[in-house]
């Protein structure tokens, strides 16, 4: 059995400017191999809401704490990232992470 590796989750809920979702959803497109080369990078996703398609839930997972906060966030790729992308946010996301605590699968 493979050994499971802890991540750390970086969880956002992206509240796009209504009308603007095409834009951000190509500016992501953009915007998502900048963090996927950083290093600590795990995998990133990006999924819209169905009952508010307004709203975006960004997951990217990271090896360590640091790797986000340390590294990517002090980055110049982070400062394409947000020219890329923040202009989109009304209001302005919050980023929280998560350790694992159980992780159940089929």
């Amino acid at each position: 059995m493979p050994e499971c590796v802890a991540v750390i989750t970086e969880h956002a809920l992206l509240p796009v400017v209504p009308g603007r979702e095409g834009e951000f959803e190509a500016a992501m497109q953009r915007a998502a191999p900048l963090v996927a080369a950083s290093p600590g990078f795990v995998r990133l996703s990006v999924t819209r809401g169905v009952e508010s398609p307004s709203t975006y839930l960004l997951v990217v997972e990271w090896e360590r704490l640091e790797d986000h906060t340390e590294g990517f966030r002090r980055s110049a790729a982070y400062e394409d990232w947000r020219a890329l992308l923040h202009e989109f946010y009304d209001p302005f996301p919050v980023v929280e992470h998560f350790a694992p605590v159980l992780d159940v699968r089929a």
